[in-house]
């Protein structure tokens, strides 16, 4: 069996606490005393894994998670508290806006730096030189010093220079997110087309979209310990659907209340059915969604709608400014929208349809109903749909 080329054992990493007076001196003197900290958080406690090459990990879990902490304890950015990292082969990590950039430097100064930090002889940058230059595409800037850098140029210089190296093992913690959408497109084709020649990636990502677009196994970190462990789609799944139920209060009871009198949603009606009764439907009856909204006079809100599934799984969602619909004006800021499901394709099962109020650019969300619906069926069909189809016969082939 091939050598992995992360090895984690027992990861601990502990910081002291440091918020009151006199925390800062009390730290000191246990160091000096070679005693523990008496007062720590908790970031990561006993993480375990490894990652061989050809594999792709994602690392998931909700803001302070440990998520980063982990990514920099692999790259011996930190030490651990406790417990052992051992990596093998070379690693490119991009970890951090800027990370390993001079700002009083040029681009193509900090270039050849880090070139020499990864082991390429003047030579071989001289050769990496123009496809680093041409995938950065930043054009004049190559020269002017970092600290002129808008963030997602800062991106585009430290992706590119990871890119011509291709390291054995890339390691990123969302600096993707920062780009424009034509530079994510090009660095997920070129982690595609990496991965595909046998390169290994260790992601850190909030996009479940990418997590599971480019990786094979995930582990979702919770509280600075894992909750899961394995195949990437099982332990998303999971993830997400931690997220419904904790985000969900009692059954029919809106997620999220709105604290501005002037926004709310007044009134919900699902097949006469309203959030806190239990909506039943036959597969491929027909849903009516009859909403009331109140916003300011002369702001018509925009009505957002969106279909769960019981475990997390968003199947469907659309509003009134992408399809370009205005509520019916009923007075006293009251707006009216009503939308029809016709023939609902959904499989038996649990659901959601979740009715969101936003102001009327569709930025701001301020108020949330949700309706349980039941989908009832003798369908052995799998998934969460009913796609149109027939079978083609032999005469027709």
């Amino acid at each position: 069996m091939s050598q992995p080329l992360v090895e984690v054992q027992g990861l601990c990493k502990h910081y002291p606490v440091l918020g009151h007076r006199g925390d800062h001196l009390r730290a000191l003197l246990d160091v000096l005393r070679g005693r523990p900290l008496q007062r720590q958080v908790r970031v990561l406690e006993d993480i375990g894994f490894s990652v061989l090459p050809g594999q792709s990990l994602a690392i998931i879990g909700e803001n302070g998670a440990g998520k980063s902490t982990l990514l920099k304890l692999v790259t011996g950015v930190l030490t651990p508290s406790a417990g052992t990292v051992r990596t093998h082969g070379s690693i490119g990590a991009l970890l951090e806006l800027g990370a390993g950039f001079h700002p009083e430097f040029s681009g193509r100064d900090n270039v050849r730096m880090a070139a020499a930090l990864h082991g390429l002889d003047a030579r071989a940058l001289a050769e990496k030189l123009p496809e680093i230059e041409a995938f950065a595409d930043i054009g004049d800037y190559m020269d002017e010093p970092v600290k002129h850098y808008s963030t997602g140029m800062v991106v585009r210089l430290g992706f590119a220079v990871i890119a011509a190296i291709r390291p054995a093992l890339l390691i990123t913690d969302e600096v993707l997110a920062v780009g424009d959408e034509s530079f994510q497109k090009k660095c997920i084709r070129w982690i595609d087309d990496y991965l595909a020649g046998g390169g290994t990636l260790l992601l850190v990502s909030h996009s479940m979209y990418h997590v599971q677009k480019l990786c094979r196994q995930a582990i979702w970190l919770q509280h600075g310990r894992i909750a899961a462990q394995g195949d990437v789609f099982d332990v998303s799944q999971r993830y997400l659907a931690w997220h419904e139920t904790r985000q969900r209060t009692t059954e029919g009871s809106p997620v999220q209340s709105s604290p501005y009198s002037d926004y709310a949603i007044d009134s919900v009606d699902s097949n006469g059915v309203e959030p806190g009764q239990s909506l039943q439907l036959d597969m491929g009856q027909t849903l009516v969604h009859d909403v009331v909204l109140r916003a300011p006079a002369d702001a018509t809100p925009v009505l957002m709608c969106g279909w769960v599934r019981a475990d997390g799984t968003a199947v469907y969602g659309t509003s009134s400014e992408i399809e370009g619909v205005r509520g019916q004006a009923m007075g006293e800021g009251r707006y009216r929208y009503r939308l029809c499901f016709e023939d609902l394709p959904l499989l038996p099962g649990a659901y959601q349809l979740r009715t969101h109020l936003l102001d009327g650019e569709g930025l701001r969300m301020f108020d949330t109903r949700v309706t349980s619906v039941l989908v009832r069926g003798a369908s052995r069909e799998l998934g969460v749909t009913r796609l149109p189809h027939r079978w083609i016969g032999p005469s027709e082939a």
